[in-house]
């Protein structure tokens, strides 16, 4: 009587699954579902490698040549470039330094007292060396005031005016091609109120 109940127990659960056996089959089919969809994608890969063919040891060198030539010609530009702004850099500095003796020369000049002087040759030559380089002197009475080349030491109102405008000059700027490497000290009119 065991083995009839056994049996009908056992034919009506033949169809029953282990659960941790199906998660295992779950799991493999899922793998393999994962596997199928990589394998399409390498296979393409390998196809597009094999299509390029293998890269040759010239191939590579020549690639590196031309890279170390690019990246030479980069170098070398951006040396010139930092060797022109060095040199400017220090034409500025050096003429920065003569500024002063060039207003004295200057101030002399305006007074009458180098007229006849050996000092009249002297301020003609520091003003032709500075002119070689590009140094330039601006700054006059009636320009209009700029801040960028002006530095107002005094404001006066004026009627007369209707912008502000550089009364005196106390001081002229200099320029060395386009940049300022003094700016002119000047006294303004402002339009008064």
């Amino acid at each position: 009587m065991s083995e009839s109940t056994t049996n009908g127990a056992g034919d009506g659960n033949q169809e029953e699954i282990n659960p941790q056996q199906s998660a295992s089959n779950a799991s493999d089919s899922d793998s393999s579902s994962a596997a199928e969809a990589v394998d399409p994608i390498d296979a393409a890969l390998a196809d597009l490698v094999e299509d390029l063919g293998p890269i040759s040891k010239e191939a590579e060198l020549l690639s590196d040549l031309q890279r170390l030539q690019a990246e030479f010609v980069n170098y070398k530009a951006r040396v010139e470039r930092d060797r022109d702004v060095s040199r400017n850099n220090a034409i500025a500095e050096v003429l920065r330094a003569f500024l002063p003796a060039l207003d004295d020369l200057s101030r002399a000049e305006a007074h009458g007292d180098l007229e006849g002087s050996p000092f009249a040759a002297v301020a003609n030559k520091l003003r032709s060396a500075g002119e070689k380089f590009g140094l330039k002197s601006f700054a006059a009475k009636g320009d209009a005031f700029n801040p960028e080349l002006h530095d107002a030491l005094v404001q006066t109102p004026s009627a007369e005016v209707t912008q502000n405008t550089v009364a005196d000059v106390v001081e002229p700027g200099y320029l060395l091609g386009e940049r300022v490497i003094r700016a002119a000290k000047v006294a303004v009119f402002i339009p008064a109120e």
